[in-house]
Order: structure tokens, then C-alpha cells, then sequence
């Protein structure tokens, strides 16, 4: 039997909410710069299905790749660490 591959998870603030069951995720990394040394933050943002609207902007998710479940969401919201304050 075909054992299935381990499946991305990112942890980000959520940034948007106003699409129903979508949410936009900013994620923040830390990458070395090449030539100089220096730590220079780096953000992404990723689009997550939120089945139950229950996200608020502010708050701390962790999200997994998921099949394609629209044009840009391959991710899905998996659970909230912190509400926002």
C-alpha cells in the first residue's frame, strides 16, 4: 500500500476574511541574504478554505496543503493558535 506524502503546513496571520469560506493568510519567514549575511524578512500570502466563516482578521492559523479547491486556494484552514485581541 502507497504510504501518502507529508502535507505543507504554514502558520500566518490571517489578513482577510471578507470572501465567504476564504481567507488570506500573510506568512512571515526569515531568509539569510546571499551576499551579505543579513536576516531580511520575507512574506507570502496564501489563500485558505475556512468551512465555517469562523476566522477573524488578527488571527494566529495554522493551514495545510489541500488539493486545488479553487483558481488560487490549495490550502485549508486546519486551526486558530490566537484569536487577534
Amino acid at each position: 500500500m502507497e504510504t501518502r506524502t507529508r502535507r505543507k503546513e504554514r502558520v500566518g496571520v490571517v489578513t482577510s476574511n471578507k470572501m465567504d469560506k476564504s481567507i488570506v493568510i500573510k506568512v512571515l519567514r526569515r531568509v539569510k541574504h546571499p551576499k551579505y549575511g543579513k536576516f531580511v524578512k520575507k512574506s507570502s500570502n496564501f489563500m485558505a478554505h475556512d468551512e465555517k466563516n469562523e476566522c477573524n482578521i488578527g488571527d494566529t492559523v495554522l493551514i495545510m496543503e489541500t488539493r486545488p479547491l479553487s483558481k488560487n486556494k490549495c490550502w485549508r484552514l486546519v486551526e486558530i493558535l490566537e484569536r487577534a485581541k
